[in-house]
């Protein structure tokens, strides 16, 4: 173990000076005269810049209005509950508006399920049921002497939610729409 000079070797601090921090430990003088913080040098200066005209005055803050407090309305039910019938209707109008061009085309398709089903999402919303929150699935299969079954499930309240299909068949391919509506508070 390397011993060192006295002169170089730590003060260990004891509790009561480790409590008053910025002061030196007894017996330890300073070389010199304690130099002054930058802070306190720029003080004076400051004071000089800012005159009392030119500093702003506060004002009390006050509040505009009145804070609006809403009491709860306990309602569970929406108040326009989710109409399938309107869905399917429309969700079959814009499958046939779009898929009329008749073939199958694996590079597109991908593109066009997401336009028609962004499509129908909008629609949807458009017609104003309230307290739903809706996923539209649309899947477009190639017909090529295959079966197909699509199967779904879902956790959800018998009694509020809902969902919708819509179908469109060509020669080439099978279009199927899926719009599941869920009742939110």
């Amino acid at each position: 173990m390397e011993t060192r000079p006295k002169a170089e070797r730590r003060l260990s601090l004891s509790a009561a000076q480790r409590e008053r921090p910025g002061r030196l430990p007894e017996g330890v003088k300073m070389k010199g005269k304690r130099k002054q913080t930058v802070f306190e040098s720029l003080a004076p200066l400051e004071e000089e810049y800012f005159s009392e005209s030119t500093k702003t005055k506060r004002l009390p803050f006050r509040p505009s209005r009145a804070k609006i407090k809403y009491a709860n309305t306990y309602r569970l039910e929406p108040y326009h509950k989710f109409q399938d019938y309107l869905v399917r209707d429309k969700a079959q109008a814009i499958l046939t508006k779009k898929l009329q061009q008749g073939k199958y085309d694996a590079v597109s398709s991908p593109s066009l399920c997401a336009s028609i089903s962004e499509e129908i999402l909008t629609a949807t919303k458009k017609m104003g049921f309230d307290r739903y929150k809706y996923v539209v699935s649309v899947l477009i299969v190639e017909k090529a002497g295959q079966a197909i079954h699509v199967a779904s499930r879902w956790v959800w309240d018998v009694q509020r939610d809902s969902w919708v299909s819509a179908k469109y068949e060509t020669e080439t391919f099978i279009a199927l729409a899926l719009v599941m509506a869920c009742y939110y508070e």
